[in-house]
């Protein structure tokens, strides 16, 4: 069994692009990324399914699984994460982005932090455990799963075929997104809209030539604020810093000239809604709200979605995997305001909690960095998990 050593999995995993954009100009695949993972699972006795995106073929998920009994319901522990990236500025870099470079005691690179080194680490803590035949075929009672996906960037594709697909075999997951080490058990879930009005244009000297998608847009805002303030009295979680839904208006768009009535207007928003929302429920009251506005108007009002939501994600505070994760964390749970694939993994049916190394504050930044005083603690907490839900032989019983 020979894989690359730590600084190599990290070096080679930044160093291989795998931007995933809405913009067309920015986006590209994350196979290499993957094929690389598969690689090195491989020899580590993994076996390995790499499953390209149906729309995307450039683009797949990888599932790898390392032993555990046939059919074994009582434990088995996923490891997940996304395999892609952000764009990048490389001006505002001091360093190449595609090349660990090592300062101040920190690895810096694209990915590093979120979340490209959670992988490196996982497979890290796995190597020293199968070498003292901890894990392996034959050697624990459930399963271990390194789960990678794409697109969790832009569109999270990656993980919506894995919930299409019923991808499962165990019942804990953790996803590695940076967290400082600390559990988290719930976030926001997010949707952004697009409300189109589609009105008559004319000479402005005589309103009745035409029908103002201006005047109504503004109705529809008017409306959309009334409703967000019904959502803010209705749902309420004080774990969040901001305990209610949001709406924000982003950017709206209409009209050509002063002089002419504004056949066409647009608005983009979006809302972060808490858990116990369904994001198709309220969906439906938007439009239960731009109905008489479009009727009373005799306007055109039409509502889509600008990306397919993410639903809010909350695993219970007394669940399992919680209370196992709190105790050796030595933190409690908390929530975040970011968005990750863990609603789509609870959809499988699996205890799930977001914790990995790094810190959010340093994704989506030129100079993102994974401290070296995250890593050992990383790789020390990810072997009990696994000897906590794998191993039971070694862990005792549940």
């Amino acid at each position: 069994m020979h894989t690359p050593n730590l600084i190599e999995m990290l070096s080679s995993l930044i160093g291989t692009p795998s931007v995933s954009a809405t913009s067309p100009r920015w986006d590209m695949g994350n196979r290499e990324v993957i094929d690389q993972l598969a690689g090195w699972l491989e020899k580590l006795g993994f076996a390995v399914q790499v499953t390209p995106l149906k729309t995307q073929p450039n683009k797949a998920n990888l599932v790898a699984v390392l032993g555990g009994h046939p059919n074994c319901s009582n434990g088995g522990l996923v490891l997940a994460g996304h395999t892609d990236t952000v764009p990048f500025d490389d001006s505002r870099w001091q360093s190449d982005p595609f090349t660990l470079t090592e300062r101040d005691q920190r690895f810096y690179g694209l990915g590093s932090a979120d979340m490209k080194g959670f992988f490196a680490l996982a497979i890290e803590a796995i190597k020293p455990m199968i070498e003292q035949r901890l894990l392996g075929e034959g050697r624990q009672d459930a399963p271990l799963i390194i789960l990678a996906t794409a697109d969790e960037e832009s569109s999270m594709d990656g993980a919506r075929e894995l919930v299409a697909a019923d991808v499962a075999g165990a019942r804990y997951a953790i996803i590695g997104e940076p967290t400082g080490l600390r559990p988290i058990r719930a976030h926001k879930g997010m949707m952004m809209e697009a409300v189109t009005v589609t009105g008559k244009s004319g000479h402005s000297s005589n309103p009745a030539l035409g029908n103002n998608a201006i005047e109504a847009m503004h109705e529809v805002m008017t409306a959309l604020l009334a409703l967000r303030g019904e959502l803010q009295s209705r749902y309420h979680h004080p774990g969040f810093h901001v305990p209610g839904p949001s709406m924000n208006f982003g950017c709206v768009h209409g009209g050509d000239n002063p002089n002419r009535i504004c056949g066409e207007c647009e608005l983009h928003f979006d809302i972060r809604p808490i858990p116990g929302m369904e994001l198709e429920v309220t969906r439906e009251l938007i439009r239960q709200r731009l109905r008489p506005i479009a009727e009373q108007r005799r306007i055109d009002i039409g509502l889509r979605e600008l990306m397919p939501g993410i639903p809010p994600f909350e695993e219970a505070a007394n669940s399992e995997l919680v209370k196992v994760v709190e105790a050796l964390c030595g933190h409690p749970a908390e929530t975040v305001g970011f968005a990750t694939e863990a609603s789509f993994l609870q959809q499988l049916g699996m205890q799930t909690l977001v914790l990995g190394p790094g810190h959010i504050d340093q994704a989506h930044q030129p100079d993102e960095f994974l401290g070296m005083d995250q890593i050992a603690p990383t790789v020390s907490l990810l072997q009990q998990l696994i000897q906590r839900f794998c191993c039971q032989t070694t862990s005792g019983s549940r």
